[in-house]
């Protein structure tokens, strides 16, 4: 990045959304500045730059403003190709790990959602689905892990890793939230360990919300927005 750069980020603390691009602002190294953004009084600039959803996250790059989580993370790693690389660059692996990107941001966000803001019968049907996309994302990651161990220590986070942080390092909010374990060591050992180690990783615990405080916000009325905040979009 040159010294002319601008990089504006419109976020908010407790939305994976918003921690996943400052999460892949910090693994490129690049700086940028931060607005935090509130549910009931947004920012003129954040209904300027996203129009059309007038949600977060917006990145605001030398006044040209890019929406949405995903979006975002694949115009940083185009726009700035110097440092660590988010996607590999063999074509078939680049696509499985888009291709579970989107389960973990379509499939398993939306039928996390049921699980939080619904009770008995439904909320039940709700966690049986969870434990079968978590079988199948367990399978999913072992693909990327051959050993089953995996590890960050020789090799940087890429894509996978940014949005799995955002999704599950503070996923012991939900789990007391609802007083259930989702994340068994045992049923999804790969994935486990996975998260195990990406919590581990001073940069993804610096960036995400605690899980204290997440457990506080969903508490609230509006307690839908952990997941699917009502300022923030996938």
């Amino acid at each position: 990045m040159t010294g002319k750069d601008s990089v504006i980020l419109h976020g908010m603390w407790a939305s994976p959304y918003s921690t996943r691009v400052e999460l892949a602002l910090k693994v490129k190294g690049i700086s940028y500045e931060y607005v935090e953004e509130d549910f009931k009084n947004k920012t003129p600039e954040l209904l300027k730059y996203n129009p059309v959803h007038k949600k977060i996250p917006v990145l605001v790059h030398n006044g040209k403003p890019v929406a949405e989580s995903v979006v975002i993370l694949e115009y940083i790693e185009e726009v700035w190709k110097d440092g660590p690389q988010l996607l590999p660059h063999d074509p078939h692996e680049k696509a499985q790990v888009r291709f579970w990107v989107h389960f973990i941001n379509t499939k398993y966000t939306e039928i996390m959602t049921t699980v939080i803001i619904t009770e008995g019968e439904v909320q039940e049907k709700a966690l049986s689905q969870v434990y079968e996309l978590m079988k199948l994302l367990d399978e999913g990651i072992k693909t990327f892990f051959p050993d089953g161990n995996p590890t960050f220590e020789a090799r940087n986070l890429g894509l996978l890793d940014i949005v799995g942080s955002s999704v599950f390092c503070a996923f012991s909010a939900v789990e007391e939230l609802i007083v259930v374990k989702i994340i068994d060591p045992e049923k999804t050992p790969v994935l486990f360990s996975w998260i195990t180690a990406l919590r581990e990783q001073p940069i993804v615990m610096e960036t995400i919300a605690p899980p204290e405080k997440l457990v506080s916000l969903i508490l609230r009325p509006w307690r839908q927005g952990f997941i699917n905040p009502h300022l923030s979009q996938s």
